[in-house]
């Protein structure tokens, strides 16, 4: 009964980490969503600045533009500083910037702002993918890294529903000052107070007898750095960087970029233009801030359904299946159908979209051992961001061109097709205890021993 007790506290601290890493999520997601929940009304004049579709178009890409620097930069020095210090900092940083784009007197500040937001946001991503995967039960990763980052739709979803009242009664500004505070005022004290340093970290750094502590503490299975083999380039410092690209990673490395690149170019140029697309159908806004629930609602309850069956079956077929999946779904969009079932297909797409980048993270995650995981998501995640910055503004040209309403639809169904494609090449190899198809029975002797 003892140690029932105890496995019982050690889950519920493994539990306290991945619930602190999605509630930062949360607030990332909602700070990144926010803007498209804000940019009708700064494209009808009933804002104190008046955009056109190609300037919002361009300012949702700045803080895309500081997640691309800040993923790869922060997601570096992740794996040289430590990720606590990282996660603390990163989120006090974009919880300043949001409260500076609240305060924002012309609309090339706000831009600034934006891309100041993006610094800290694109930082916090890849080191809360990595301490989720640490921290998750390895039988379960994918799964616990989907439930983790559908906190991404769930700030997109706290967004659109707040929009929808705050707007019209207090004002576009009071939407960033509310993410200013939920981040900066509520989830920094608490994550300050209990999130626990990366065991992996500790280990790679020759700190092995805290490592063996915090590992005990929380009940996880110490990951010993990857043996080296002769193509490999042994991880140490940067170092590490320069192992990314070593023959046994290579195709893995620029294939996982292109996927990442895609998916976002998907998540960002639907969340930002959405709402308007669905405006110019017809929609009022209410309604129209509708489909950007059901995207979102469509990723926090599909994502851990496939995330578990990616456990199951792996995440290449589940990943190559729900980009094809997107694709068809984002093409029914353009028929004149029933908004319930407009609503489905955006429900499912919103799945197949969000939640395949989600998978797509995790998947990257266990393809690199533990000392390279989050430079190996950080980079992912920071050449991905292209597709990112790309999203708004290429959905703004194509709703600006004047090809009509269908060809916004058709315009995002092209990359998912692509997506399919490129996870379909991925490698199925795996590099190491953690990777995606040797790991299946280490990480069952890993689990077997756990339990």
């Amino acid at each position: 009964m003892a140690v029932d007790s105890t496995r019982h506290t050690r889950t519920t601290s493994r539990n306290v980490v991945v619930l602190l890493c999605c509630a930062t999520i949360i607030i990332d997601g909602y700070d990144l969503i926010v803007y498209g929940t804000v940019v009708p009304t700064m494209l009808d004049g009933s804002a104190e600045w008046t955009l056109t579709k190609a300037e919002a178009g361009r300012i949702g890409s700045y803080a895309l533009i500081g997640m691309l620097i800040g993923a790869i930069a922060v997601g570096t020095i992740t794996d040289l500083v430590g990720r606590r210090k990282i996660m603390l900092g990163c989120i006090a940083w974009f919880s300043v910037a949001m409260a500076l784009a609240a305060m924002a007197p012309t609309p090339e500040t706000f831009g600034l702002a934006r891309f100041v937001a993006g610094l800290g946001l694109g930082g916090v991503v890849p080191t809360a993918i990595a301490l989720t995967i640490e921290y998750a039960h390895p039988r379960h990763r994918s799964t616990t890294n989907g439930i983790m980052f559908s906190g991404y739709s769930a700030g997109g979803i706290l967004a659109a529903l707040l929009a929808i009242a705050v707007i019209p009664e207090l004002g576009w500004r009071t939407m960033f000052w509310i993410g200013a505070g939920l981040g900066g005022l509520v989830l920094l004290p608490i994550a300050a107070a209990m999130l626990p340093e990366s065991a992996g970290f500790l280990l790679a750094r020759g700190r092995r007898a805290e490592a063996e502590a915090l590992a005990a503490r929380y009940d996880t299975t110490l990951e010993e750095p990857a043996t080296p083999q002769a193509s490999d380039a042994q991880p140490g410092g940067l170092a590490v960087l320069k192992a990314l690209f070593v023959p046994r990673y290579f195709r893995g490395t620029v294939l996982f970029w292109l996927g990442t690149g895609v998916g976002l170019l998907l998540v960002y140029g639907l969340n930002t233009w959405l709402a308007q697309i669905m405006r110019e159908a017809g929609y009022p806004l209410g309604p129209a801030l509708g489909f950007l629930i059901a995207l979102n609602l469509g990723a926090i309850v599909g994502t851990p359904l496939l995330g578990a069956l990616a456990d199951r079956v792996g995440s290449k077929s589940v990943t190559s299946g729900m980009f094809l999946t997107a694709a068809v779904c984002i093409f029914l969009l353009s028929f004149e159908l029933p908004s319930a079932v407009l609503l489905v297909l955006v429900a499912v797409a919103g799945a197949c979209t969000i939640g395949t980048t989600i998978l797509v993270n995790a998947y990257t995650a266990t393809f690199y051992p533990a000392q390279m995981r989050a430079t190996g998501l950080g980079w992912a995640l920071g050449i991905g961001r292209l597709g990112a910055i790309l999203g708004p503004v290429y959905g703004g040209f194509v709703l600006s061109s004047g090809w009509g309403l269908n060809a916004n639809f058709y315009a995002f169904a092209v990359p998912a097709l692509l997506g399919g494609l490129v996870m379909l090449l991925i490698p199925t190899l795996a590099t190491d205890a953690t990777g995606e198809s040797e790991s299946r029975g280490s990480d069952q002797q890993v689990t077997d021993r756990a339990d």
